[in-house]
């Protein structure tokens, strides 16, 4: 199928399901706003500039961005936005490297998509953040921006960071805030920085400047499998998170955002993190002899996973995962990050590359060991509708001027973050993090998927 044909089927999908819809919303006898279409309910529009590093197949910027173009699938009904990309600023292609191994992968071309996707939906393409703010004017001329800045070519530190440019993405968006005396609601995707003070600094000038912000993954917000909640206020004793993989600066943020929208529930809300440990390979499997975590913790996490590595795929039996010695036959490079908050709540991220290819978490709710599981759901590419999720929360950030939820909780794992990285450069030092005073109280009301 060409692509013009492609994109007619689209626009005839998207033309057919939304008269559908507003018919659908006009049948019946009832009166007032429920005779109202969605588009007469909601007004015009909110104008978005998105700013990324990269608009390509799978990459955030393009599976986040998209959703705001064509619309997303939420709580079984397809959403048309209440807001109107009208601006973006993308600061890098592919590389001809990255184009050639994912069009091997994928068997079609990955090269950049912002350019189609400007002259199909009609929104500008700008040469710098402070253009797109302002539509290319000289005022700022959006209601809300939303920064992915995630994937591209950026260097790593020693420690293992990718230093990706979100927080000079930033600056450039509340310099054109005070330049031009007036705000708008900002949306930053996964950790504010690499530096919690960079991070800190985000945090404050939306503060200063009083505008509404939310930043983090789709990892809260996702569906759970089983659904499962923590009581609001309930005492918890102890929290134990599982990712199936190495990557500690990318998947391990996630993992760790997962565990506290879970945690930040307990009685007396948030209090920051007192102190952090890395721990990599044996030293690994020597804490976990130790009990330095809980095996039944560990072990209840593992049973909810349904991507199962190992042995289980060249003999296709289900292994005991928690059984003494297998995780050690077969995850090569385990690392764990132990830290304990300054309400003396101990939790652990373990990040088994091997063994599983979930996100799951288990909670020890108080002493009479009664324990809550779950899995993180993640549906399959190409369609990643967990990113659905997420747009929901930005979409609804930007056209009420109020966050789901509170971007403490993103600055607090992104200090943690960088502390995991500290105390792994630092040959597994527990290092305390008197910087990590983080306090807040979350939201009575989950944010997270259910229908």
């Amino acid at each position: 199928m060409s692509h013009t044909r492609i994109t007619e089927t689209r626009r005839e999908f998207l033309e057919t399901t939304t008269a559908t819809a507003l018919a659908g919303s006009l049948v019946g006898t009832s009166s007032g706003d429920e005779q109202k279409s969605p588009v007469e309910k909601a007004g015009p529009r909110k104008r978005i500039a998105i700013i990324t590093t990269l608009w390509a197949y799978l990459r955030h910027g393009q599976h986040i961005g998209d959703r705001f173009l064509v619309g997303y699938p939420h709580e079984g009904d397809w959403h048309e936005p209440e807001v109107e990309v009208v601006s973006a600023f993308v600061a890098q292609q592919p590389t001809a490297s990255d184009q050639k191994v994912r069009e091997k992968e994928f068997g079609f071309p990955q090269g950049d998509l912002s350019a189609e996707r400007a002259r199909e939906f009609g929104f500008g393409l700008h040469k710098t953040i402070p253009d797109a703010l302002r539509c290319g004017g000289k005022r700022l001329a959006v209601d809300g921006v939303v920064v992915i800045a995630e994937h591209g070519e950026y260097p790593t530190n020693a420690k293992g960071q990718k230093l990706y440019p979100r927080s000079e993405f930033f600056s450039q968006i509340v310099e054109v805030f005070r330049n031009d005396g007036r705000s708008v609601p900002v949306f930053n995707d996964k950790h504010l920085s690499y530096s919690f003070q960079q991070a800190s600094q985000m945090v404050a000038a939306s503060r200063e400047l009083n505008f509404p912000m939310l930043a983090g993954s789709s990892l809260p917000v996702t569906w759970r499998m089983p659904e499962m909640e923590v009581p609001y206020g309930a005492e918890i004793e102890e929290a134990v998170v599982i990712c199936g993989s190495s990557s500690l600066d990318s998947s391990g943020f996630h993992a760790l955002e997962a565990l506290q929208c879970l945690v930040e529930r307990r009685k007396g809300g948030e209090t920051g993190i007192r102190r952090v440990q890395t721990l990599s390979g044996d030293d690994v499997w020597n804490a976990l002899d130790h009990k330095k975590w809980s095996p039944d913790l560990m072990a209840r996490a593992l049973s909810r996973a349904d991507v199962i590595k190992g042995i289980t795929l060249v003999d296709a039996r289900t292994q005991d995962l928690a059984a003494p010695g297998v995780l050690e036959s077969i995850v090569p490079e385990p690392q764990a990050v132990l830290f304990e908050y300054r309400d003396g709540l101990k939790a652990t991220l373990l990040l088994l590359d091997g063994a599983v290819g979930n996100f799951t978490a288990a909670v020890q709710l108080d002493r009479r060991d009664r324990v809550l599981s779950t899995k993180f759901l993640l549906p399959p590419e190409p369609n990643v509708a967990y990113s659905a999720c997420l747009a929901h929360h930005i979409e609804n950030m930007i056209v009420t001027g109020q966050p789901g939820y509170p971007v403490e909780r993103t600055l607090l794992v992104s200090g943690l973050l960088e502390a995991a990285h500290d105390s792994r450069a630092a040959g597994g030092r527990r290092l305390r993090t008197p910087q990590l005073d983080v306090t807040y109280t979350a939201p009575r009301a989950s944010q997270h998927c259910r229908n």
